[in-house]
């Protein structure tokens, strides 16, 4: 009989009739429930589409829920239980079945502990991605870490480099210091996002991978979050001691990866720890970002307090902090816009999430009155 005490479950009173479990696996309306009958097949009770009024409010992967167990068959979640913490996205054009309404959000994955945010030290390499993931992580209430694979690699460009000076030094367009360097990237990394744990690892040296047990304790549940072919595949097969992911060749043109994963999936590791894997994510439309925002770059809204006037824009205003901190150099131009960027793209998500909610009412109450 399966304990889902090792799947992160707290006991809490249900329905006579109703058993909890965890969702393992999703696709399409199909689900895979952990119980303490082991793993079940399972899909939405009908009762359930009428309490449901948004997309972000059905099962997701990682979700506990209850259900009615079917020896025979397949089970019916019942219920969705209160989640802990939750990463999502913008979505505009997702569609929703039934009647559940569309909210523009897309969850990504729920009740986790950890977020990894996985890049590659490749071409494809970029601080400013780190940070809009950062961001969203932050936004999600688990703790990020971020981790960068394929440090082989690095050394392998790193010494092409030596006879090519054209070739990318440890796998960014820019140069980062010495030869082969891995912690002038870190470096960089720390600059843009302080106080966040960078680790560089290679799935296949295994390189750094003995410094993420701290991250993977029993019953804890990491995330992996990132683009195509960044690795995450090959880093879910290294610590599962297996080959459970299909891994494929990333275009050596631009370091650019197809999708491997094509549905969110847990994994138990076999310390105990658990893994949501996730495909890859071309581009991460912020959602109701602000407290994230706030919190990666709590440097720069520091500095607002100590300008003269309480509504600065900073752009010319007299005594203005920020534009002080730019010209001294304390607050790198990087940062300051990458801040600008990331408030005017959530200024802009929210106001199209308001206006199309705006116009989906404006629908209804048109198609109702002509109804009558």
């Amino acid at each position: 009989m399966t304990n889902l005490k090792d799947y992160g479950y707290e006991s809490t009173p249900h329905p006579p009739g109703l058993i909890p479990g965890r969702v393992t696996e999703l696709q399409r309306d199909r689900y895979t429930v952990i119980t303490q009958h082991g793993e079940v097949a399972a899909a939405l009770k009908g009762t359930f589409y009428h309490s449901a009024q948004v997309r972000d409010e059905l099962p997701c992967v990682g979700d506990f829920v209850l259900l009615q167990y079917n020896d025979t068959g397949v089970s019916m979640i019942a219920e969705l239980l209160p989640r802990r913490t939750k990463f999502s996205r913008a979505d505009f054009f997702g569609h929703s079945g039934g009647h559940i309404k569309t909210n523009y959000e897309q969850v990504v994955a729920v009740n986790f502990d950890y977020v990894f945010i996985v890049t590659s030290l490749n071409l494809d390499f970029n601080v400013n991605r780190i940070v809009r993931y950062l961001t969203q992580a932050w936004q999600s209430g688990g703790e990020p870490v971020i981790i960068l694979t394929k440090a082989d690699l690095c050394c392998e460009q790193a010494t092409s480099s030596e006879s090519n000076p054209n070739l990318p030094v440890c796998g960014n367009r820019q140069s980062h210091g010495r030869v082969g360097d891995h912690n002038a990237i870190i470096e960089q990394v720390n600059l843009a996002v302080p106080g966040v744990p960078v680790h560089a690892v290679s799935s296949h040296t295994g390189q750094g991978m003995a410094a993420l047990a701290e991250y993977l304790q029993p019953r804890k549940t990491v995330v992996f979050l990132g683009m195509s072919g960044v690795g995450k595949s090959s880093l879910l097969n290294a610590l599962m001691q297996q080959d459970v992911m299909a891994v494929s060749a990333i275009r050596e043109v631009d370091s650019r990866g197809r999708h491997t994963t094509t549905h969110r999936q847990l994994f138990m590791l076999p310390g105990g720890a658990m893994v949501i894997d996730t495909p890859g994510m071309r581009e991460l439309g912020l959602y109701n970002a602000e407290e994230g925002i706030s919190a990666v770059f709590s440097d720069v809204e520091e500095l607002f307090v100590r300008c003269k006037f309480s509504d600065c824009k900073h752009e010319t205003e007299p005594g203005c902090a920020v534009i002080a901190a730019l010209a001294e150099g304390s607050l790198p131009r990087e940062q300051w816009d990458r801040y600008v960027t990331q408030k005017r793209e959530s200024k802009y998500m929210d106001d199209k999430t308001a206006y199309m909610q705006e116009v989906r009412a404006r629908g209804k109450a048109a198609a109702k009155y002509h109804k009558h």
